[in-house]
């Protein structure tokens, strides 16, 4: 029997992955309706109720797709006529050879992109319990931040045991309140246009002083359900990473390495902190690498510490959540369905993946895994020499179980390639990373060619 191709595929929640999810089901003529419970219900990181909203960073990572496996999924993903890409491109500030964003401008053009697609219906209303069968196909992309009693369903639903790991929020200071006779522009062995960061030096002794009052600093407090919790290692709060030794932040998002303070060009910095521009207009910075749960008191005191940044001005202050996220390699098939009810299909970083181009690119495939199905067309999985056939293996059974935890999409995930110079020996480092991305980007047109031909 011939299924009612014009029946719509529903997708609950409105952030990067159902964004795109939407985006990739209409591109292949099937309607969709997209839930999105805000503004009727907020999170606790939200601010506005902008579809694709992001609530972290707004750097996408390297832009690389020669060397870098989130820069590859990058061009991936353009090629497959990502919205959360060209949104991107559309909306991109200053940020060497990552990919940042104005984040008002990128979470309006995909607000307007979706709104005004015909097949697209938008309901501004909270999904509390799991889709019923009756919808026919549906896309859990509810994020990081499900809603309590949607988690509580799909947790019933599973019969597993909740996975969560907190995610910390990095302040952003407003560049009018920066002192430049302190701070410089550069990134980091002038990458980019050369000055895409502003940098805020320290000296050994800044430095120790900083560690001092940023160990000792009042925390927020976790609530007795939450202290179990562990955090995601990507993204560890800057207090917790200080803890781990007092040199791990000097050699982290503090290290000074590739740059040269050119208002004392002998003397070389023992840390910098860098921002990163957060809007389009240039009035706001991001401290990066700074996610942080220190109270907001704290923060202004001891961030202010730093030099450069005596009188910082913050447009928001650092934050801490809980990031809720499903044992995937248990759960779902290849086509991330769940296994014990295959109308339901999950994306995003519910899935167990992380970063934002991660959650979008799932949410990509789980958009074209169900219109295929809505079209009587067999899901045609991307091959697995991809940076989308690695992030999906991953979630969807490349994983242990047992030790499943959130993952960055990297070159780890890839499967070996085996390259050897003229004496016979492996070939390592970034030529072995170009070799993988040539082979994905050449693999993903084969397949794109293949699905192409499979739809006529």
């Amino acid at each position: 029997m011939t299924k009612d191709t014009h029946s719509p595929i529903h997708i609950v929640g409105g952030g990067l992955a159902g964004s795109e999810a939407a985006w990739q089901t209409t591109r292949a003529g099937i309607p969709v309706i997209l839930h999105e419970m805000r503004p009727v219900r907020e999170t606790d990181a939200h601010h506005t109720d902008g579809l694709a909203e992001l609530v972290c960073s707004n750097s996408f990572r390297s832009d690389d797709a020669e060397a870098n496996a989130v820069g590859l999924l990058h061009a991936e993903m353009r090629q497959c006529g990502s919205l959360i890409m060209a949104a991107a491109d559309t909306h991109r500030v200053p940020a060497g050879s990552a990919l940042a964003v104005d984040r008002d401008g990128f979470s309006q053009a995909v607000t307007s992109t979706l709104e005004n697609e015909p097949l697209v219906e938008i309901r501004r209303e909270e999904v509390a319990d799991l889709p019923p069968k009756e919808w026919g196909s549906v896309i859990v992309a509810t994020g990081p931040l499900t809603s309590p009693d949607l988690a509580a369903a799909i947790r019933e639903a599973t019969n597993e045991q909740s996975l969560a790991f907190f995610d910390a929020i990095a302040p952003i200071v407003h560049k009018g309140s920066i002192n430049f006779d302190v701070a410089w522009f550069q990134s980091r062995y002038d990458k980019g246009d050369g000055a895409d960061y502003i940098n805020c030096p320290m000296d050994a002794d800044q430095y120790n002083t900083f560690i001092d009052v940023l160990l000792a600093g009042h925390k927020t407090e976790f609530k007795d359900w939450e202290r179990d919790t562990p955090y995601f290692e990507a993204c560890l709060p800057i207090e917790v990473m200080a803890e781990r030794g007092r040199e791990t932040l000097a050699h982290g998002p503090m290290k000074p390495v590739g740059l040269t303070n050119p208002k004392m060009p002998e003397q070389r910095c023992h840390a910098i902190v860098q921002l990163r521009q957060d809007n389009a207009l240039g009035t706001l910075y991001n401290m990066v690498g700074f996610q942080t749960k220190l109270t907001y008191g704290e923060q202004k005191r001891i961030f202010r510490m730093i030099p450069g940044l005596e009188n910082a001005e913050f447009a928001r202050l650092g934050g801490i959540h809980r990031n809720t996220f499903i044992n995937s390699p248990v759960l779902l098939d290849k086509t991330l369905r769940m296994k014990t009810a295959p109308w339901l299909r999950f994306a995003g970083q519910i899935t167990g993946c992380e970063g934002y181009v991660e959650s979008a690119a799932l949410g990509l495939l789980a958009g074209r895994f169900a219109a295929a199905e809505r079209l009587d067309i067999s899901p045609s999985l991307p091959p697995e020499t991809t940076a989308l056939g690695a992030i999906l293996g991953h979630v969807a059974g490349g994983a242990r179980p047992e030790t499943f935890q959130p993952m960055n999409v990297n070159f780890g995930l890839f499967p070996p390639i085996d390259m050897r110079n003229e004496k016979g020996r492996r070939v390592k480092g970034r030529a072995r990373k170009q070799a993988q991305s040539q082979r994905a980007l050449a693999s993903l047109e084969e397949w794109l060619g293949g699905r192409q031909n499979a739809a006529e």
